[in-house]
């Protein structure tokens, strides 16, 4: 009965568009208040200020605030001469460059929102600019944004770890090979789109010799200029692994690297713009603070109501192997993704739906990278996909109108998926190898 109670009480707040935060205050309150079950009110607030007191938290606000910092130093397009400068000349190359940009770029902010401004910001009127559909270029980067969340740093990774303890990690690793698929995936829907309707050659050959004018030295001078962009995940990510610095610390690596080379290498920032960076980043992150810091003590009330168990219980009785629970489970996070934001969604979902998927032998970084990649696609699907209004706003056009031309990407992101889903190997093979 108290299990139910939580549930309720929660998806009517819901339901009724209460705040993500204020439901789970009043799905964690109504047991206690109405049963007396799941604790006390005084056992609520201190779990709220024991969620909020925590130094693994602290990676999220400063990988957003890193993110911030570098897609105003204008990295994304140093990302994006570099990619066009190998793959420009084939057929569908710069709509190729700019997903490869919007991969490594993931790397560097941790964001789809992010990503999805930093590039298509740059290569939405760039591409137009060479004949291609503003609309379907900015249905590109709507969707290839989402890989800002799956490669590594990932905030949503960060998420999944601070809810269920499996190691930050190897989820970033976990996240690598999916988010490289994925990126193929969509590489080959531009170039066959690109074969088919056709492309300005003069003008897209005409733009890649310039990168190419200067034989050796012009390489030479390009990827100088594009080193310290490509140096970022080396140093996180590295650091990481060689154990050199924890995932936490590695947020703050990035945002003084971020603030090195956008103020002293490239000199694409001022000094006294950092106080709006830190002013956006703190925008972007209280209401996730909010969620987050109730998140430990909804997690409380779930598990002294024993609410994780009867959703167990349940899972078990009607699914009986894996892979007809990862179906069930993958239309519901990709119907969720479509009207709830991926942090929220992560913080809820994990805690109560891994025990189970764990005793039916999904490991559990195999399960993080699933939740994560079907939430990442509604970043891109109406009628809240945020990057859809993200690049909507560039493109000057309704985000209705980017959704329909993102759809065949959408659809090349669902195939990579279903061998995500159904490929274990793909999730856990570097977490497995490192």
């Amino acid at each position: 009965m108290a299990a139910l109670l939580v549930f309720a009480v929660f998806l009517i707040a819901i339901v009724l568009s209460v705040p993500i935060g204020v439901s789970m205050v009043l799905g964690a309150s109504a047991p206690i208040l109405l049963l007396e079950k799941g604790g006390s009110m005084m056992q609520l607030l201190n779990n709220t200020f024991s969620g909020a007191n925590s130094t693994p938290i602290l990676a999220v606000p400063l990988f957003i605030l890193g993110g911030v910092i570098m897609a105003k130093g204008g990295i994304s397009k140093k990302l994006f001469n570099f990619f066009a400068y190998f793959v420009g000349k084939l057929p569908g190359g710069l709509p190729c460059a700019a997903i490869l940009t919007c991969l490594f770029y993931g790397a560097i902010s941790g964001s789809g929102p992010a990503t999805t401004a930093a590039v298509g910001s740059m290569c939405i009127p760039f591409l137009a600019e060479l004949g291609y559909d503003k609309k379907w270029t900015a249905g590109l980067v709507a969707v290839a944004g989402g890989l800002g969340v799956i490669i590594p740093p990932s905030i949503p990774f960060v998420l999944y770890s601070l809810a269920t303890g499996v190691s930050t990690g190897d989820l970033f690793l976990g996240g690598i090979l999916p988010g490289i698929l994925i990126g193929l995936f969509l590489m080959i829907y531009c170039v066959v789109h690109c074969i088919r309707h056709g492309e300005d050659k003069e003008q897209i050959h005409a733009r890649v010799a310039e990168l190419r004018s200067g034989g050796v030295m012009g390489f030479i001078r390009l990827f100088l200029d594009s080193f310290w962009a490509l140096l970022c995940p080396i140093i996180v990510l590295g650091g990481i692994y060689t154990g050199f610095f924890t995932p936490t610390e590695a947020a703050t690596v990035s945002v003084f690297y971020a603030l090195f080379v956008s103020l002293l290498i490239y000199r694409t920032i001022r000094v006294k713009e950092i106080f709006a960076f830190l002013s956006e980043s703190i925008k972007t992150y209280a209401g996730l603070a909010f969620v987050l810091a109730f998140a430990t003590a909804f997690g409380r009330v779930l598990s002294l109501t024993k609410a994780t168990k009867v959703v167990e219980t349940f899972i078990l009785a009607n699914f009986h192997s894996s892979f007809t629970a990862l179906t069930a489970l993958v239309f519901i996070f990709l119907l969720l993704g479509m009207v709830m934001d991926t942090g929220p969604a992560i913080i809820i979902l994990a805690p109560i739906l891994l025990p189970a998927m764990q005793a039916l032998g999904v490991d559990p970084v195999h399960f993080g990278v699933i939740l994560v990649c079907c939430l990442s696609i509604g970043l891109a699907t109406p009628p809240f996909g945020l990057d859809l209004f993200v690049a909507g706003n560039i493109a000057e056009e309704k985000p209705m109108v980017i959704a329909r031309r993102a759809v065949p990407f959408i659809v090349a992101f669902l195939m990579a998926l279903a061998l995500i889903v159904y490929v274990e190997w793909f999730s856990v093979f570097l977490p497995n190898l490192l």
